[in-house]
């Protein structure tokens, strides 16, 4: 094809004209492109260009070279030198029109005219100029020159490949911008461009070797000077900024694509981007060019070989026989840091290429799995299937792993991986990893299969499966005495810890349907069924509990442990529980399965109000003589004691027995406190009370006991009983008016019980019901008792005595 040409030159001093102009245009080049040309074929000198530049100084000015995309879909390409003149603005752009759906010759990309000899720095004499047959290359971009470049550009070359994926993944959104020193590095830097990017957006690469403006230019990429640099502003802002003037580019760029592209330059090997081009693969794909530099022995890092591994990993028939054994060599060289991402697609590979490819490859791609596995630490990489190590490749293979990592690996499994502490699986992982790989291997470690399991199963309910749940029923599948051993002892340490074993059951769907019994186990696979089902019952859900051990904790006592531990957890029943519990088993089941703590607990942290507790308390002191410390005894003796008191049985001196009992039960749960002295309070407030206990009851002034008596009397029985029997309001006011000097305890609770306990009752009689009381009072104690009453009655009587004399009190303590 021919190419037209178009020369548009600046005006000079001697010229009619103002500005710029076509000085010759070629015949075909629609008027529309003209106008759309004349935007882009400007010049403005560098800063600082002198205002009449030498000869010498002008070749040092940059030269414009652009390739740039026009409305109509159609190309130009430029370039523009300067001519000096006052202000040195002067200039000639010479380009040439591609119409749309149209390339250079030969399909040569643009770059490649860079100081092409066609290029001219004048205006043609004479009518307009004819076309061109073709822009041949300069020698600037000989295959020696590039690679030296390229190595000179080797800390940029990921970053900038990056960036220019960018740019071509959205040519709509950024650009990116090359600075560096001189024009004919940024037409380097495209050189290179054009021979990594796939042919059909090479062609379409738009770009400008040097401008003032780059934030104004319509280029995919731009080259300025350092003095005109735009600030780093990132994708977001539009600009993608490379100076390769300046400090080296320091983290990683992530993009396996163009960390390979930059390794095959440093290497020194470009041709491998066409061959790579003869691979199947999405345009930008990293597998293609990594595979094809790894069979050609370019060394590189662990996202490339993944990339290369899972790309042969779906394609398995795309490499022949040759190059396959040239991929397998590659991913399996020594003295790589691999990363967790590159063995999971070398196991895919493997995967792919078993059975298919020759034993040696997947031979040694089994190897080096099983070497990281081991060495490497990383619990998610599955060691590979049994059928890599078939065949006399395989068998030399395994004997040699054997030899190599045997020691290791029993070593291992011998002491355990260190727990990290997280609550991440990892300990178990580790274990079924090193277990798979030693039946894999027929490394004997049926000695060590005990203290393997009893560390997997405390871990299991320490830490959770995790991750590793698949893998784990995994082995459980295919090694039986691993499933027996593990489970066997997971049912034995349940009991322990019974919510962590239904946790872990509900994360991992463990096999205990054989012939194994597992109480324990199908206790806690059967709980969240049996809380459904009991709703507020906690009973019947522990007995449905235990019903699905399939066993009696009469014969295996155990199974009420894992059952209540199941239930309530860490926390304690209620006493009327806890009675139902005794009741429903022997206290020697409770005694062996170590549950009578429960019981304790339940007794101690009942409340003040449980009438159950004190009935509870006295059984237990029966049923566990032995096992109950001497604290929690005092504590169950102040329930029973509770329960005597109410019931008739206790012994003479309830004060002082209520106070010794309370010493040798420090420090006392409020609640048992408060139903022994309540009830000791209640008795004491009956009118059947013997006198003698409530003499030394009042002259014990102990405040705890006397409060707990100012409480009793404030109760709503107590207040109802008083609005209706007149001889109870004269009981009461016959005790709370009585024993002045028994104590201060004493004295501001009687006072305080006459004033807003009885005088409240006393005001909402009727009079004929005063009258019952004083007929009481009368009737109880004696006249003077009924006087006292009626003194005590009136208003501002013996409600101010008794002030004057409990105010007295006070001054003198």
């Amino acid at each position: 094809m021919s190419l037209a040409q178009l020369h548009y030159t600046s005006a000079t001093a001697g010229d009619d004209g103002g500005g710029a102009r076509f000085t010759a245009v070629g015949a075909g080049i629609p008027t529309p492109v003209l106008a759309e040309a004349g935007q882009l074929l400007g010049y403005e000198p560098p800063a600082g260009a002198p205002y009449h530049p030498t000869t010498d100084e002008l070749r040092s000015f940059p030269e414009a070279f652009s390739f740039s995309a026009l409305s109509d879909g159609s190309h130009l390409l430029s370039r523009t030198v300067a001519l000096g003149g006052p202000g040195a603005g002067g200039f000639h752009a010479h380009a040439v029109h591609l119409p749309a759906g149209t390339r250079l010759p030969g399909d040569a990309l643009p770059i490649t005219a860079w100081r092409s000899p066609s290029w001219a720095a004048t205006a043609p004499d004479g009518s307009a100029p004819g076309p061109l047959a073709a822009l041949p290359a300069s020698a600037a971009f000989g295959p020696e020159a590039l690679n030296d470049f390229a190595v000179s550009r080797s800390p940029w070359l990921a970053a900038v490949f990056a960036d220019l994926r960018r740019v071509c993944d959205e040519p709509t959104a950024s650009r990116l911008v090359l600075v560096e020193r001189q024009c004919a590095d940024v037409a380097r830097w495209i050189a290179l461009a054009g021979a990594v990017l796939p042919p059909e957006t090479a062609q379409r690469l738009t770009f400008t070797t040097y401008t003032r403006r780059p934030s104004e230019s319509p280029h995919r990429i731009v080259g300025v000077l350092p003095e005109d640099a735009p600030g780093p502003t990132g994708p977001d802002g539009g600009l993608l900024v490379r100076d390769c003037t300046g400090a080296r580019p320091g983290a990683t760029v992530g993009d396996a694509w163009a960390e390979t592209c930059a390794r095959i330059w440093r290497n020194r090997a470009p041709e491998l981007f066409r061959a790579a081009a003869e691979l199947p693969g999405e345009p930008f794909a990293a597998g293609p060019l990594a595979v094809t530099a790894l069979c050609a022995g370019v060394p590189l890092g662990p996202d490339g070989r993944a990339a290369a591994a899972n790309w042969a990993a779906e394609r398995p028939y795309a490499l022949d026989e040759v190059r396959t054994q040239q991929l397998t060599d590659a991913l399996t060289a020594p003295d790589l840091d691999r990363t967790s991402a590159e063995l999971s697609c070398v196991a895919r590979l493997l995967t792919a290429l078993d059975g298919r490819s020759a034993g040696a490859a997947t031979a040694s791609l089994g190897a080096l799995l099983v070497t990281e596995a081991v060495h490497g630490g990383d619990v998610a990489l599955e060691p590979p299937a049994r059928s890599v190590f078939t065949g006399p490749a395989g068998e030399r293979s395994a004997a040699a792993l054997v030899t190599a990592l045997g020691d290791d690996l029993r070593a291992e499994l011998a002491i355990g991986t260190p727990h990290t502490g997280a609550a991440d699986g990892r300990s178990v992982g580790r274990a079924v990893q090193l277990l798979r790989i030693a039946r894999l291997l027929d490394v004997d470690c049926a000695e060590l299969l005990p203290d393997v399991v009893g560390r997997m199963a405390r871990s299991l309910l320490d830490e959770g499966a995790a991750d590793c749940g698949a893998v784990l029923l995994g082995l459980l599948d295919e090694q039986f005495d691993v499933r027996t051993a593990l489970l066997g002892e997971l049912d034995r340490i349940a009991p322990q810890d019974p919510s962590a074993a239904e946790r872990l059951l509900a994360e991992v769907a463990l096999p205990f349907t054989g012939a194994q019994a597992l109480p324990h186990l199908r206790m806690c696979a059967a709980a969240p069924d049996a809380r459904a089902g009991g709703g507020e019952d906690r009973v019947k859900v522990l007995n449905t509990v235990l019903r699905a051990s399939g066993m009696s904790p009469f014969t295996e006592p155990l199974v009420l442990r894992t059952a209540v531990g199941l239930v309530w957890g860490d926390s304690a029943p209620t006493a009327g529980e806890a009675r139902l519990l005794l009741a429903g088993s022997t206290s020697d089941a409770h005694r062996t399965a170590g549950t009578w703590a429960w019981l304790v607990a339940a007794a101690l942290g009942a409340p003040a109000d449980d009438t159950e507790a004190p009935e509870l308390a006295h059984d237990l002191l029966r049923g566990f003589p032995q096992e109950i410390d001497a604290r929690a005894r005092g504590a169950l003796l102040l329930l029973e004691f509770a329960r005597d008191v109410r019931s008739g049985a206790a012994e003479p001196g309830w004060a002082e027995q209520a106070r010794k009992l309370r010493a040798g039960a420090e420090p006392v749960e409020p609640g048992v406190r408060e139903q022994a002295f309540g009830a000791l309070a209640g008795r004491l407030l009956d009118p059947d009370r013997p006198e003698a206990e409530l003499y030394a009851f009042v002259h014990s002034d102990d405040p705890d006991l006397i409060a707990a008596y100012g409480a009793a009397a404030r109760q709503d029985a107590v207040l109802a009983r008083l609005r209706s029997d007149p001889s109870y309001v004269a009981d009461c006011f016959t005790v709370w008016s009585s024993h002045p000097h028994a104590g201060r305890a004493w004295g501001e609770t009687r006072a305080a019980l006459l004033e807003e306990v009885l005088r409240p009752v006393v005001r909402g009689l009727s009079a004929g019901e005063v009258a019952a009381v004083e007929e009481a009072a009368e009737r109880a104690g004696s006249s003077r008792t009924a006087e006292a009453f009626r003194t005590w009655n009136r208003p501002g009587g013996f409600r101010r005595r008794l002030g004057n004399r409990l105010a007295a009190r006070v001054r003198r303590s």
